[in-house]
């Protein structure tokens, strides 16, 4: 099956997820704070120069994910292309990432913040931490005002973190409330859903307005080949009666 082209529409934030082909560390292992470190100065350093917007973002033992508004539509590409290079070379191995990295669009003011929340939850849901603000190498931290973990300055928060609250107070107090709370089983699903189908996550106006800007069609079609449309009716003759039926063929063998 052909792969599918890269989804993008322009303005629109991006929930990606790229898996390494070997964990950075065994489950057993203290997470290496050396190679993490450095990939999270790369990832800065990536996103200024390849003009992406980062709202939020995890560097895990066995995967990277971010969510993030690239400029143009090769910006998380070239991002993404760098991280792998870049850990490649400091690994001094082959290629890092199994596969291409997986991508959903998501809809403003419906689905940031809980694509946020899966997010910087990820490390409780890998058993990496206890919670997710404690995890040194994401942004949760500077979402819920933990100061164990100072903000990245390349760090861009989306304006749906900002209507969280007026003051940074109140943003880190609601947002924190929101990540304890977590996620209803339906919303995750749907979140993983769209992040492993490489789909648009949102209403059916979101779904219907990224028909002329997105780079490609944003949801699976219907399964099964399409339905027969029924022939039309026969025009009814003068007077309204229906024509008669045309008169059989010929038989040729007479």
């Amino acid at each position: 099956m052909a792969r599918l082209p890269r989804l993008y529409a322009p303005g629109l934030p991006q929930l990606v997820q790229a898996n390494f082909i070997q964990p950075l560390a065994a489950p057993s292992q203290p997470a290496p704070a050396d190679i993490l470190n450095q990939l999270a100065a790369w990832l800065g350093e990536s996103a200024l120069r390849h003009r992406v917007s980062v709202h939020g973002w995890v560097l895990a033992n066995d995967r990277i994910l971010l969510l993030a508004t690239p400029a143009d539509e090769e910006g998380l590409p070239r991002l993404m292309q760098t991280l792998g290079r870049n850990l490649a070379a400091r690994l001094r191995g082959g290629r890092v990432f199994a596969g291409r990295y997986r991508s959903a669009l998501l809809e403003p003011g419906a689905w940031v913040l809980p694509a946020l929340v899966w997010l910087e939850t990820y490390p409780v849901r890998s058993g990496a931490s206890q919670d997710a603000d404690s995890w040194p190498w994401s942004s949760a931290a500077s979402h819920t005002g933990n100061t164990s973990a100072p903000p990245a300055a390349w760090q861009s928060d989306h304006a749906d973190y900002w209507a969280c609250g007026n003051t940074p107070f109140d943003r880190q107090a609601n947002y924190r409330k929101r990540l304890h709370d977590g996620l209803t089983r339906e919303e995750s699903q749907r979140i993983d859903q769209a992040v492993s189908g490489q789909w648009a996550l949102g209403g059916p106006g979101f779904i219907a307005s990224l028909a002329h800007t997105a780079s490609r069609r944003v949801a699976p079609g219907q399964r099964g080949r399409p339905r027969k449309k029924p022939a039309p009716p026969a025009p009814a003759a003068e007077g309204g009666e229906t024509p008669p039926p045309p008169p059989p063929a010929p038989d040729s063998h007479r």
